[in-house]
């Protein structure tokens, strides 16, 4: 074999570019904050900005044509209702855990003590979640504004709508679903090669976060952090394991070596729906059914936030709370699990939870100001919650299939860890 020939066959994992790029971010933002050099600072910046830009640009045609096609798709699934209410059912499951993770740990390690932090450092948001704004605002007033304004529960709401009428309608409605069938393939097509962007992002989003926060902030809230961590460890490494160990009755490492370049894309880019259509590829790739696959992933990636609306503001309000003096109770902790299970479409799969910590908050009648103190630490603790909320993402549809009898187990087993290649189209003869 010639040397050309060898030097064409070598590839470096995507894994290992990711890491590759997790290495060299930290670098440069260390390089960046030591140096003083603000001209690399913006690099950076500019560098991890373009990258999530690219990711949200698609994001609110993908949610609507994606929800829109994966309701439709039910009607190709033996038992479409069943499939939906054991999916809904287990979403509800794994988060009232994962809440439940969330509190236990901060009522053992007390994350507010002993930072030195004070209620004069915090400040109200701009904009606070409620439960009134979060029904009223389901429903669109028009249908340009949540698509301008990136309001993803709107953009869910309407597709889902539309989604229920291309049902009643039938055969009338298949244009439409050709169309849009067509549409999506466009927008996943598109969206994979800015996937192959997320080493070049990881480097710009862990530099500027490096460069900007430094050491000093994560050592502050040194507990908080460690909390948020453990919590999604936990939940990732303890809890799914032994669900798809006793209710799925498969191994748990084969899932995370199927479902891994999802997860670790998700703790890259921060958003799981970005990072959609690569959890539904690696989700029918452990043997899901595609039509099951395309109706769960979609939604889950929309209302299903383990880390982002289970974890994290089960332990921020413990948090906020012990930082303003306010005793929480039984009530207030059965208040807090009950806003993760029926809030968590709050959080609409973008970066960050403020909403959702916002509305957390107003529920439990914390102050507002608690939101201020935990903005800054948010971006480093957005990438593990939303590597637990994609893993998630993944964990329902697996646990739903094997229950249902439609899991495809030799496909399980034989999952790769491949990550970003796009499907091969399968000619039948």
């Amino acid at each position: 074999m010639s040397v050309s020939a060898n030097t064409k066959s070598f590839k470096l994992p995507f894994w290992a570019q990711i890491i590759a790029g997790l290495v060299l971010g930290v670098l440069l933002g260390w390089i960046a904050r030591s140096q003083d050099l603000s001209w690399l600072v913006t690099t950076l910046e500019k560098v991890g900005d373009t990258f999530i830009g690219l990711l949200k640009l698609a994001v609110a045609p993908l949610v609507f044509f994606a929800i829109l096609v994966s309701i439709t798709n039910l009607r190709k699934v033996n038992n479409a209702a069943r499939l939906a209410s054991r999916t809904l059912l287990w979403f509800m499951i794994t988060s009232l855990i994962a809440v439940a993770v969330g509190i236990v740990i901060g009522l053992v390690t007390n994350p507010g003590a002993g930072t030195g932090l004070t209620p004069q450092d915090g400040a109200k948001p701009e904009t606070a979640g409620s439960w009134i704004d979060f029904l009223t605002g389901i429903v669109p007033t028009d249908v340009i504004t949540p698509f301008t304004e990136l309001n993803v529960l709107q953009i869910v709401f309407m597709a889902a709508v539309a989604g229920i009428a291309a049902l009643q309608l039938g055969e009338k409605a298949q244009p439409v679903l050709t169309l849009s069938e067509s549409v999506l393939e466009l927008l996943q097509k598109a969206l994979w090669w800015v996937i192959r962007l997320a080493p070049l992002g990881t480097v710009g989003l862990i530099g500027n976060a490096i460069a900007t926060y430094g050491w000093d902030l994560i050592g502050q809230y040194a507990t908080f952090t460690a909390d948020i961590y453990v919590g999604c460890a936990i939940v990732l490494f303890v809890i799914y394991p032994v669900l798809l160990a006793t209710v799925a009755k498969v191994s748990p490492l084969q899932f995370f070596k199927g479902a891994w370049p999802a997860i670790q894309l998700a703790f890259v880019s921060r958003s799981s729906v970005g990072t959609m259509p690569l959890t539904q590829k690696v989700t029918e790739r452990l043997g899901v059914p595609k039509e099951y696959a395309s109706f769960a992933v979609p939604f889950g990636a929309t209302t299903k936030m383990d880390g982002c609306a289970a974890i994290y503001p089960a332990i921020a309000a413990i948090f906020v709370a012990q930082i303003f003096g306010i005793q929480l109770g039984v009530g207030d902790y059965l208040l807090i699990a009950f806003v993760s299970v029926v809030g968590s479409a709050a959080t609409a799969g973008l970066t960050g939870a403020t909403v959702m910590l916002t509305l957390t908050l107003s529920t439990l009648g914390l102050p507002m100001e608690g939101v201020g103190l935990l903005l800054a630490i948010d971006p480093i603790l957005d990438m593990m919650r939303t590597a637990t909320n994609v893993a998630g993402q993944a964990l329902v549809p697996v646990l739903v299939s094997a229950r249902e009898g439609l899991l495809d187990r030799n496909a399980y087993d034989k999952a790769a860890s491949s990550p970003v290649d796009e499907p091969q189209q399968v000619t039948v003869a």
